[in-house]
């Protein structure tokens, strides 16, 4: 087995440039990107965080720096170094030479794990698609120390222009293609989108920090068995189910792919055609892990894709915020935890593993989502049985009650379901103001 070494650089220039902004504790970064490599079953051989003033532009570290840490992974015999930060093309080469090892910067790492977890088409093109796009500007031979098929993943750099210049060709070509084909993927997705919407009903997307319950709490809500683990990334791929919420409304929870600190930039564009989930959701509940030390430096990174994505500011203000993990919580911080979100209107503390505040999440989104309702009664013929099959389908049916010729049904749904039963059953129908 690969034993990887890993080092977080904690650079002091960046830390005064981030004031304001929730600090992320150092050794919690560290203990995340070890995690991180947990999830590709690596041996770890050793870790620690590494202060530096700057960055050094051909070694990121200092020079001593880089000849006691030659030493110290000689020692660990270590294969593969981590660093859990951004490392140039120029600063990669230069420590791999100097060190005698393999190295993945934080980029790399988080390409090879979803590359390990894409399950679906779709999501293997994506990861395809943002490795190519890494690799295009580092032009290096693909990892092998992860000996894992990724079809369309391995590069061959040469030491003369002319080798260099073709793989950029057979890098662009590649680019070109997987763009063609995820063309035709979404637009499978967009048809599917587009069937959902004749059966209109809402969708609520979950999104959140990676590992912060997201899959567990969706099988609460759902009762289906979505892989959940304690690992990052244990999901890649979304997941949609139907569930029925308290009132008897139906609504689609979707879960989505984890975020995390520095999202490469090359995930973020290559999945945002999975994200439009996301973008189009019409109600957004963001999960958080409040037993993390770092919950609110998470929450920053969440919002700060969301916004990357596209999601408004009146839309993240919008969300639902669920405090999730208060089982892990000592009790007076768990009696804290429920006694504020108790206060907040769009707060809600739970625990996905108990249920602890499960079903006022519930009744939480019933109710957000029930604000767009509209309220109608309708006198149906009573032989026309298929236009009260379509209410009980479609809306929520309040009450329903049977005359000798006719049934008088109040229902609420969103304007646009109540309007395509009007116009699909206008000649049997006969609404009254609700």
């Amino acid at each position: 087995m690969t034993r990887v070494y890993v080092l977080h650089p904690d650079i002091r220039a960046r830390a005064r440039a981030d004031e304001g902004r929730a600090r992320r504790d150092p050794a919690r970064s560290l203990e995340e990107a070890v995690g991180l490599t947990a999830a590709l079953d690596l041996e770890l051989a050793g870790a620690e965080v590494v202060p530096l003033a700057a960055p050094q532009a051909g070694t990121l570290f200092g020079s001593g720096k880089v000849a006691e840490l030659a030493g110290r992974l000689a020692e660990a015999r270590a294969d593969l170094v981590v660093v859990d930060g951004p490392v140039t093309p120029i600063q990669q080469r230069n420590l791999e030479k100097a060190w005698n090892v393999k190295l993945l910067d934080r980029t790399g790492l988080i390409l090879e794990i979803f590359g390990e977890r894409a399950r679906t088409r779709e999501g293997v093109l994506q990861v395809e698609l943002a490795h190519l796009n890494y690799a295009k500007s580092r032009l290096v031979r693909s990892w092998t120390h992860l000996e894992r098929q990724r079809g369309g993943l391995g590069f061959v750099g040469g030491p003369g222009e002319t080798q260099i210049e073709a793989d950029r060709r057979a890098i662009a070509e590649k680019i070109a293609r997987i763009n063609r084909k995820l063309e035709r993927v979404v637009r499978t997705r967009h048809l599917h989108r587009a069937s959902r919407r004749k059966v209109p009903f809402p969708v609520v997307a979950l999104v959140g920090y990676t590992n912060a319950g997201k899959s567990t709490l969706f099988n609460r809500l759902t009762e289906s068995g979505v892989l959940a683990r304690d690992m990052l990334f244990a999901t890649l791929d979304p997941t949609m189910r139907g569930v029925t919420l308290p009132g008897g409304r139906k609504a689609i929870i979707s879960d989505t792919v984890g975020f995390i600190s520095d999202l490469p930039t090359q995930l973020v564009a290559a999945f945002r055609a999975t994200l439009e989930e996301v973008l189009e959701a019409d109600l957004i509940v963001h999960v958080r892990d409040v037993s993390h030390p770092d919950a609110e430096a998470q929450k920053a990174d969440v919002l700060d894709v969301l916004e990357e994505l596209g999601v408004d500011e009146a839309r993240r203000d919008a969300m639902i915020e669920v405090r999730n993990k208060i089982d892990l919580l000592a009790p007076e911080a768990r009696a804290a935890a429920l006694n504020e979100a108790a206060r907040l209107p769009g707060a809600a503390a739970v625990s996905a593993v108990t249920g602890e505040g499960i079903e006022r999440l519930r009744e939480m989104i019933a109710a957000r989502l029930g604000a767009a309702e509209q309220t109608r009664v309708y006198r149906i013929p009573a032989a026309e049985g298929a236009a009260r099959a379509w209410l009980h389908e479609h809306a929520r049916v309040i009450a329903e009650d049977h005359a000798e010729n006719e049934a008088r049904m109040t229902v609420a749904a969103d304007p646009e379901v109540l309007a395509r039963f009007e116009k699909r059953f206008a000649t049997l129908a006969t609404p009254e103001s609700g």
